[in-house]
């Protein structure tokens, strides 16, 4: 988008705010079925948990993809947005069987990690297809927090624990239909990729009722000029010819699954927000703007990188600051930035603000969470009011001191 573009947002809007920019995730839908698209059955379901709002996820259904859900709540959001049951699979970690089988009644795909879960479900709903999600033992990811399928990880069933699902299987009579696998987010290395999915593929040999094969996800976007991001086209050509001969082998054209989420709406988002005080110190230089780690938790949480410009003066001259915000703790968005110079009452923008950042905000300091913006077809959406006070009060529940309560003496 154009800083023009997003200024008028800005003063049409207020500050802070999230702008997601419609024409980049389509075309980032696009550039992944397109490396894929020597895959007969090839399926992309949207990772809801990236980036929620009702309006993203009908705007996925207008492109043809399913969502991946993570929660019982996502799952009834999915399905108020329009999703078909079929369209839906439920990948959840850690939750009761009641909730799995709260998914199973809505008709949705079941994704189970667990063996006591898969031995209880598969006991009481045999007849229900269900999915596996496999731990390949392979570390991805940027960060330790987003690396989800190394050896400690808690998600999925370890590739060693193959035959205790075998004789679940046996003994329940239950129907496998799938098989999954998430390595975690920022993967650099395609070939670390194919490596885990191998893993899978041995995997799938071992279940002659597959439906579909779900290579999850983590494809990593770039967050600054020239940084590295994972080669979708060269990925595509390599996985799908060992895609197609696995099929051929296995005897059935089965489905190819991701569940990207970051990579779709990331860099889409922008989170803008107003200078309210340029602090000198002894050694720093700060721009303090109207938001704070309860808006974009991402730095102070994972560390990430967000490319931060001043919209309100593109030209002027290049200065080193350290953007904070306005919590009554540490939170810094980038120390030491060449940004163009910056004064009270600017706009400043984030970059890679389409993932994990509203979807994560809180009412931390008793702040509202801001408004959401969709620009579609050259013209801006408010797809989220901006929060007030009645919805920070909405579910609490007062009581009465006023009443004094006599103490009464015991005889």
């Amino acid at each position: 988008m154009l800083d023009n573009q997003l200024l008028k947002i800005a003063q049409d809007f207020g500050s802070p705010v999230y702008v997601y920019d419609a024409g980049k995730i389509e075309s980032q839908y696009k550039r992944l079925t397109n490396a894929f698209k020597d895959v007969k059955k090839l399926k992309l379901n949207y990772a809801v948990k990236a980036l929620s709002n009702i309006s993203i996820l009908k705007l996925f259904k207008s492109l043809g993809s399913g969502i991946d859900t993570v929660s019982i709540q996502e799952v009834q959001l999915g399905l108020a947005a329009g999703f078909s049951p079929d369209q839906i699979i439920y990948t959840p970690n850690g939750v009761s069987l009641d909730e799995i089988e709260e998914a199973a009644k809505l008709g949705v795909k079941i994704n189970i990690d667990n063996l006591s879960i898969l031995e209880q479900f598969g006991t009481k709903h045999p007849k229900i297809p269900v999915c596996i999600r496999i731990n390949p033992h392979v570390m991805a990811g940027g960060n330790a927090n987003i690396s989800v399928g190394h050896i400690d990880s808690k998600f999925g069933i370890s590739i060693h624990q193959i035959p205790h699902i075998l004789r679940i299987v046996e003994n329940t009579k239950m129907n496998i239909n799938g098989i999954h696998m998430h390595t975690g987010s920022d993967i650099l290395d395609i070939e670390v990729f194919l490596y885990a999915s191998e893993i899978l593929f041995d995997t799938a040999k071992q279940f002659k009722n597959l439906d579909f094969i779900d290579f999850g996800s983590g494809f990593k976007v770039p967050y600054k000029p020239g940084d590295i991001e994972t080669n979708i086209e060269e990925l595509g050509k390599k996985l799908t010819a060992r895609f197609n001969a696995f099929c051929k082998e296995y005897g059935k054209e089965l489905t190819l699954a991701f569940e990207p989420g970051k990579f779709l709406v990331s860099e889409s988002g922008y989170f803008l927000t107003k200078v309210n005080a340029v602090k000198q110190t002894t050694s720093t230089v700060f721009a303090q703007v109207d938001s704070g780690f309860n808006h974009l938790i991402r730095p102070m949480f994972y560390g990430s990188h967000h490319e931060i410009s001043n919209i309100s003066n593109p030209k002027g001259r290049e200065r080193f600051y350290t953007v904070v915000g306005y919590i009554c703790e540490t939170d810094t968005f980038g120390n030491n930035r060449r940004i163009n110079e910056i004064n009270e009452g600017d706009i400043l923008s984030f970059k890679n603000a389409g993932a994990y950042c509203f979807s994560m905000a809180s009412n931390y300091n008793s702040r509202f969470r801001p408004a959401e913006v969709l620009w579609y077809n050259g013209k801006a959406h408010l797809i989220r009011k901006r929060e007030t006070f009645e919805n920070i009060l909405n579910n609490q529940i007062e009581v009465d001191f006023s009443t004094k309560i006599e103490k009464q003496l015991v005889k």
